[in-house]
């Protein structure tokens, strides 16, 4: 128990409270299967092997992981989850997880669906932000020549040109709609033109408030200072910063290719220093409330606590609209409902797309739950305690 907030991540009553004894124990068998590396990774091959051959797996795989972990195949079949979150104080962010072909048709296609829910979000307060990835949007490989500062053909610029209108598009609509938009982080060697796109959009759209949003992810050893730049930016151009903090997603990836191309690592040596970064970050972010808006998206116990502490020093609302608390649906149900429950912003990443083209973002959710220490564990050693619980409450 937390002397400050009175908020306890322990307490399965409230962290449970929207499942059925069927449904608990659903998840009590999902998070066991999780708990067994080595099942995560032969199943996770066997299921890419069968994607692969087109094989029908979606019948298996739908009323299991996925319907677990996403909202459904489309903005629609997500509406029950939206409902059932709304239900409990949390916000859905829906998230097309999608990843298109690579070519300018589903770039158009993405964008199109985007912009679908952004409208769905519009004067809807279950539905407190949208967001994207900019390479659902523009080539990933331009992107990197963009970064390595390689000259682009004619034909390269009138490509990146129309990535551009199509970030562009999304943030208008977005402003238009006064529905705020998280732009998804993502691998360090394309990360500078993101960063750049986004600068430009918060420059259009965040002057009279907070509307656009960029993502740092602190396990890389330059964000922080990278955060107090662009806030001194922000400052300086009169516009808002929006703030996305979270610990970071591609840490095998991006140590293989800087070992293989023979540069320094750029994420921290420990976690520990990405830790203290992310916190120190947070920190920050409270500090300059008034110019920055800013989202804690982390399942870390600790960094949620301390964020509640920081609040009631600074005399921050629980309510207040310019901080957040983001998780994962399906993950750490301890951490949304409990937040929740004691009055504070709280949204749920409700990821959605057709079965087989989510298969990707599924398996990382697998192997993310084996990969950080105790993850699965924990949410396996919640589940029985609730189970335990509700069994004892019946004697």
């Amino acid at each position: 128990m937390n002397p400050v907030s009175n908020v306890s991540f322990d307490d399965t009553a409230v962290a449970f409270s929207s499942k059925s004894d069927a449904e608990l124990y659903k998840m009590f068998l999902l998070f066991k299967t999780m708990n067994n590396n080595t099942l995560v990774k032969f199943g996770g091959k066997l299921l890419n092997t069968a994607i692969n051959l087109h094989l029908p797996v979606s019948f298996i795989i739908k009323p299991t992981v996925f319907s677990h972990f996403c909202g459904g195949e489309t903005i629609e079949e997500s509406e029950r989850a939206i409902k059932q979150l709304n239900a409990y104080n949390i916000g859905t962010i829906l998230d097309y997880s999608v990843e298109g072909e690579g070519n300018e048709k589903s770039f158009d296609a993405t964008m199109n669906e985007l912009l679908r829910t952004v409208e769905k979000a519009r004067g809807n307060k279950a539905i407190p932000f949208s967001v994207f990835k900019v390479t659902g949007l523009v080539d990933i490989k331009l992107l990197e020549k963009v970064q390595a500062g390689t000259t682009l053909t004619e034909a390269e610029k009138a490509a990146f040109a129309r990535g551009r209108d199509r970030v562009n598009a999304i943030c208008k609509r977005c402003y238009e709609a006064d529905v705020r938009v998280f732009i998804d982080a993502e691998e360090s060697w394309i990360q500078e033109p993101i960063d750049n796109l986004t600068y430009e959009m918060m420059e259009l759209y965040n002057k009279e408030k907070t509307i656009v949003y960029n993502t740092y992810q602190l396990y890389r050893h330059d964000r922080l200072d990278v955060l107090k730049r662009d806030f001194e930016n922000a400052v300086a151009k009169n516009y808002y910063l929006g703030a996305k903090l979270v610990r970071g997603a591609y840490m095998e990836k991006e140590a293989k290719r800087a070992s293989e191309m023979s540069y320094p690592n750029p994420i921290n040596p420990s976690k520990q220093a990405t830790d203290d970064l992310f916190n120190n970050a947070l920190r920050f972010c409270v500090e300059n409330i008034d110019r920055i808006a800013f989202c804690n998206g982390t399942h870390n116990e600790a960094s949620c606590y301390l964020l509640m502490e920081l609040m009631d020093k600074h005399n921050i609302a629980r309510d207040d609209e310019r901080v957040y608390f983001a998780q994962l649906f399906g993950m750490s149900d301890n951490l949304s409902y409990n937040l929740a429950n004691a009055g504070y912003n709280v949204a749920k990443y409700v990821p959605y797309g057709p079965v087989r083209e989510v298969m990707p973002y599924l398996l990382r959710r697998a192997n993310e739950n084996t990969a950080i220490a105790g993850q699965s564990s924990r949410e396996f050693t919640l589940i029985n305690k609730e189970m335990q619980r509700r069994k004892n409450a019946k004697k």
